[in-house]
């Protein structure tokens, strides 16, 4: 095998996705146990810990694609992440078992997942994600970090003495298990845009293309594990609200930390077709969980075949 052969960059995609994947799994586990060592919710800890824990892969493969690569690569990942996470994780888990949506989830969460993908478009509609653009984006994500702190500190003033006897204590290992999945993270998002990159563009592929469907489908897999996880468990909350605080944490942590390192640049096609199926996929998933609090079979299979068709089109 040669240096920059298909057979090699196919491995190197294999490898960083399999990286991904565990760097995941050690990550979500050691800081849910950690997060539940303090008294968080499961609904809590999917839509902070546990979603900002998987949102780690589209932010080390964004950043590195923006630096060494593309800032197109950064922009499409983060695009094809979050329509991942609405039509294939969440359609996937909803068929498995139908998702009932907490209150807590929809009332406090879901508008901050409406408000990032409209910040989103708005902010890129001229062609452009820049330094001002970035600080708004990270400006939001305190916003919503302070919003989540508030409901946490109040989650926890109303746990009694015996919730609390009841609590797992933190142990080192959890920690042990963060600082091994940030590293497996790294490694494996350098694979994966190196294998990626080099084996599309050496077939013709667009920058935009590689990071929609090759790096986005990657990176997502950690919330389809987690979610269909949580799916077969009938951990429903703790599906939706990974889902949900991915997609929050992928836009402005993510796009807003990349915009202020170096600007992104929105391509013409991007605006014109990209962007309107994130605010689709956005607002029908909004709307099945409005719709009787739940997202049903049907929904999960109407938002895979979405997912399918929007795949499909990015096909050259």
């Amino acid at each position: 095998m040669l240096p920059g052969s298909p057979l090699v960059e196919l491995l190197l995609i294999l490898g960083g996705v399999a990286l991904l994947y565990a760097g995941a799994e050690l990550l979500v586990s050691g800081a849910s146990d950690l997060a539940l060592a303090v008294g968080l919710k499961a609904s809590t800890v999917g839509v902070t810990v546990v979603a900002f824990a998987t949102t780690a892969p589209e932010l080390f493969v964004s950043l590195l694609g923006a630096v060494t690569v593309s800032t197109d690569i950064g922009l499409g990942a983060i695009v094809g992440s979050n329509v991942a996470n609405i039509g294939l994780v969440l359609g996937v888990s909803a068929i498995i078992r139908p998702l009932d949506v907490s209150g807590t989830v929809f009332r406090r969460h879901v508008p901050f997942m409406i408000l990032a993908a409209l910040l989103l478009v708005g902010l890129g509609w001229d062609g452009r994600i820049g330094l001002f653009d970035g600080v708004v984006l990270l400006a939001v994500l305190v916003a919503f970090t302070a919003a989540i702190l508030w409901s946490v500190r109040q989650n926890q003033s109303a746990i009694t003495d015996e919730e609390r006897d009841g609590m797992p204590d933190a142990k080192g290992r959890d920690a042990a298990a963060v600082v091994g999945g940030i590293v497996a993270l790294v490694l494996g998002s350098r694979w994966l845009i190196d294998g990626g990159e080099s084996l599309l563009s050496a077939a013709g592929f667009s920058d935009i293309f590689i990071g929609l469907t090759v790096l986005a489908l990657g990176t997502s897999l950690p919330e389809l594990a987690a979610s269909l996880v949580a799916a077969v468990r009938g951990e429903a909350e703790f599906s939706v609200g990974n889902v949900v605080g991915s997609n929050i944490y992928n836009i402005l942590a993510v796009i807003g930390i990349v915009a202020v390192v170096t600007p992104i640049g929105v391509a013409p096609g991007v605006r014109g077709f990209e962007f309107p199926a994130l605010l689709a996929f956005t607002a029908v998933v909004v709307g099945m969980m409005a719709y009787g609090e739940r997202i049903t079979r049907v929904d999960g299979v109407a938002l895979t075949v979405g997912y399918g068709v929007f795949v499909y089109r990015l096909l050259p």
